[in-house]
């Protein structure tokens, strides 16, 4: 098969895999999943402006950042701020909101 020529690759992959396009809005994506973070999410819409911080313990830097990655979609989803501060010494992060 000659790779050399774009347009014959783009032929041939089109017959191979029946590749089309389609648009945006008949693509539904859910990112909703029931994960071991459902916990967190579920308390952070508890935390008030002001209040008391949500303490969660880690075990490694991976979850760590994991967790944090669930508050900054959490943020986005809610529009609103929540911040974290992290006490490496005893493995544990806290959110608050300070709104």
């Amino acid at each position: 098969m000659d790779y050399s020529n774009p347009a014959r690759l783009i032929y041939t992959l089109d017959i191979i895999m029946d590749m089309k396009f389609v648009d945006r809005e008949k693509v539904t994506t859910s990112r909703k999943s029931s994960s071991k973070y459902k916990a967190l999410v579920d308390n952070l819409s508890k935390l008030e402006p002001g209040g008391r911080a949500l303490e969660v313990p880690f075990k490694s830097e991976k979850e760590l950042n994991s967790m944090r990655n669930v508050v900054y979609t959490f943020n986005r989803e809610n529009d609103i701020k929540i911040k974290s501060n992290k006490d490496s010494d005893n493995n544990r992060i806290f959110f608050f909101r300070n709104d």
